[in-house]
């Protein structure tokens, strides 16, 4: 039951860089330019892994599940300064986003494959 600190750390950055902008995209839409400021979803990002992986060190199962949703819920309605529906709203958008995007990605790497073969 002990974390990696180099794991933690990487998946960190990894997370800052890929799932960050994606939130913050999301949380424009819907709060405001106002409200969702960049460094805002690099806080989320950042607090929801630490805490996400001390959660995960400590309940597992569906209750471990929710405990995080409702911890990364909490962390996109206070930080982008909305409600509970809106966090939801937000986290649903960014997840849509974040697919639509791995699509895109995926196509285009296929495509680059294929030219190559």
């Amino acid at each position: 039951m002990a974390i990696n600190l180099v794991s933690l750390i990487v998946n960190i950055i990894v997370s800052v860089i890929i799932v960050s902008p994606v939130l913050w995209i999301s949380g424009r839409s819907l709060v405001g330019k106002e409200k969702a400021k960049f460094t805002d979803a690099i806080w989320i990002v950042v607090i929801g892994i630490i805490v996400g992986t001390i959660v995960g060190e400590l309940l597992t199962g569906i209750v471990g599940t929710i405990v995080l949703i409702i911890i990364w819920l909490a962390l996109v309605k206070h930080f982008f300064d909305c409600g509970w529906l809106q966090a939801l709203a937000i986290s649903i958008i960014a997840a849509i986003i974040f697919v639509v995007i791995i699509i895109i990605l995926g196509f285009i790497g296929i495509a680059i494959l294929s030219t190559l073969i």
